[in-house]
C-alpha cells in the first residue's frame, strides 16, 4: 500500500511470512547484493483469519498485514516488518520508550550508521517520497512518512545489515522511526516497522538487487508463497504480461514508483462493459492511474467503470440474488452494493465472472471471490454478501487499485529487469507442494 492507498489496507486475514527461507541449493549462504539476480529465496505464506466488529460503515484500519520475520544489526536483533509492495522505504521503530511493543535499539548494533542529510542518499534518493526529506538539528537525514488514514511515521534514515536466514544485505537504508501516529494501535504494535517493496531506488527489493519476485496466495486454505528471483520453472503454466506504465514527468495525482498497468476494459460473464478508453487513461494530473497491491484487500474502480459494472452485474444476477435495499449500509465506506444470502446458505449461487482485461492479460474473478460475507452483519434469517468491487469516488481517491482478494490462485510475478507483470491461473497450493513448502 503507497502513501494513497494505506486508507485501504483492510484485510480479513493476516498473512504471515515464516522464518524459514529455502534456497536453490541446500544449503545457507551469504549472498551480496550484486550476485542477488541469479539467487532463489522462496518463502511459505501462513494466514490466519481475523474477526472485525459489526458496524455499519467498518473504518479502514491496518487489520491485516503481510509480515516477514528476519534479524537486523550487528549483534542481530529480531524484528517482524509488514511487507508492502506499495511503499518505498522501510522502516523499523526506534522509540525506546514503547511498552511492551516490539523495537529496534540502534544503540545495541555496531553496524548502525546514521545517514547525513548532505549525503546523495539523502538529497537525491528520496526524490518519491510525498514530503521532501530534511535535516535535523544534528544535520541527519529526517523522514517524515504520512498516509491517507492520517497515520504517520517519522525519524531518521540510517543503514545496518539485514539478515535473512543467513543471507546478509549490509548497508542497507531504513529509516529508524522515533515517532508518529497510528490508526490501529492493536494491530501496529505487533510489528517492528515496514518493508517497503515498490519500485523505489531505496525499496527494498532494489536494494537487495533481484530483479524479480513472485507471490501466489491459495483461495482455498489461505497458504501461499513468496519468491524472490527468477520463476520460470517448467511446471509454471506460461505467464501473460502487461507492461508496466511509466510516466517520467512527476504529475501531483501519479505515483511513479508503484505498479501502474493499463486497465482496457471490464468484463460480466463474457459482455464487455460499454466504456470509452479514455475513463481507463490517467489524466493530465496523473488521476486515473491502475494500480496491482498487494497491500489492497479488495478492487476499486473509478465512479464510471463502477457504476457500469455494478448495473450489469446486478442485472446479470437478478434471479439468483436479492439486493440489500439500505442506503445507510456502505461496507467500508466504499462497497454499496450488497446481497442478503440465507444464513443457512453454505454455497452461493453460480455468478458471472468479472475480467479485469489488461493490456496484453487478464484477470478473471469468479465464484466466492466476488462476495464478500460481512462479519456480524444480519438481517433477520439472512447474512450480508457485499460485491467485492469498490467505488474509488465514494473514498475520493482518483485511482483504480487492483486488490489481493482477486489474485488469489493467480501466480503474481513483477518484473522490475523488464517492467511488467506476468499473471497465470495456477492452484497456489499445489504451487507451494512444488517448492517442498506444503505437504
Amino acid at each position: 500500500m503507497n502513501n494513497i492507498l494505506k486508507l485501504f489496507s483492510v484485510f480479513s486475514f493476516f498473512i504471515t511470512l515464516q522464518t524459514q527461507i529455502f534456497f536453490s541449493s541446500s544449503e545457507s549462504m551469504s549472498i551480496s547484493k550484486s550476485s542477488n539476480a541469479s539467487k532463489v529465496l522462496v518463502l511459505p505464506l501462513k494466514t490466519q483469519k481475523l474477526s472485525s466488529s459489526a458496524t455499519n460503515k467498518l473504518p479502514f484500519t491496518h487489520n491485516v498485514t503481510l509480515t516477514v520475520s528476519m534479524a537486523v544489526g550487528t549483534p542481530t536483533q529480531n524484528v517482524t516488518m509488514v511487507l508492502d509492495t506499495g511503499s518505498e522505504l522501510s522502516w523499523l521503530q526506534c522509540n525506546t520508550t514503547r511498552i511492551n511493543q516490539p523495537v529496534f535499539y540502534p544503540n545495541r548494533s555496531s553496524s548502525y550508521t546514521p545517514i547525513p542529510c548532505s549525503s546523495t542518499t539523502c538529497t537525491t534518493r528520496t526524490q518519491d517520497f510525498s514530503i521532501p526529506a530534511s535535516c535535523d538539528s544534528k544535520n541527519l537525514c529526517h523522514a517524515i512518512l504520512s498516509y491517507a488514514d492520517a497515520s504517520s511515521s517519522e525519524g531518521n534514515l540510517a543503514m545496518d545489515k539485514f539478515s535473512i536466514s543467513g543471507s546478509n544485505f549490509s548497508d542497507t537504508v531504513f529509516g529508524c522511526m522515533d515517532s508518529g501516529f497510528s490508526s490501529n494501535l492493536d494491530e501496529d504494535s505487533k510489528t517492528t516497522g515496514l518493508m517497503g517493496m515498490n519500485r523505489g531506488s531505496l525499496s527494498f527489493v532494489s536494494q537487495m538487487g533481484f530483479k524479480k519476485f513472485s507471490y501466489c496466495i491459495s483461495a482455498s486454505d489461505f497458504s501461499g508463497i513468496l519468491l524472490f528471483g527468477e520463476s520460470n520453472f517448467t511446471w509454471l503454466l506460461p505467464l501473460n504480461y502487461t507492461p508496466l506504465i511509466q510516466i517520467s514527468v512527476p504529475l501531483p495525482y501519479f505515483d511513479r514508483v508503484a505498479y501502474t498497468v493499463q486497465l482496457e476494459g471490464i468484463k460480466v460473464s463474457e459482455k464487455i462493459l460499454q466504456l470509452p478508453k479514455s475513463i481507463f487513461e490517467p489524466d493530465h494530473t496523473g488521476a486515473g492511474q491502475t494500480m496491482v497491491d498487494s497491500g489492497t484487500q479488495f478492487t476499486f474502480l473509478l465512479g464510471p467503470a463502477y457504476t457500469a459494472l455494478k448495473n450489469e452485474f446486478i442485472n446479470q444476477t437478478g434471479r439468483v440474488l436479492r439486493v440489500l435495499e439500505d442506503p445507510d449500509f456502505v461496507f467500508q465506506g466504499a462497497f454499496d452494493l450488497c446481497f442478503l444470502v440465507p444464513s443457512h446458505v453454505t454455497r452461493l449461487p453460480d455468478l458471472p465472472p468479472v475480467s479485469l482485461v489488461f493490456r496484453g492479460a487478464e484477470i478473471k474473478v469468479s465464484g466466492e471471490r466476488l462476495l464478500y460475507r460481512v462479519p456480524g452483519e444480519v438481517r433477520g434469517n439472512d447474512s450480508v454478501h457485499c460485491f467485492t468491487f469498490g467505488n474509488s469516488d465514494l473514498l475520493a481517491i482518483e485511482a483504480y487499485i487492483i486488490g489481493h482478494h482477486h489474485q488469489q490462485n493467480i501466480w503474481m510475478e513483477f518484473d522490475l529487469q523488464n517492467s511488467r507483470i506476468g499473471v497465470a491461473q495456477v492452484q497456489c497450493d499445489v504451487a507451494g507442494q512444488r517448492f517442498g513448502i506444503f505437504h
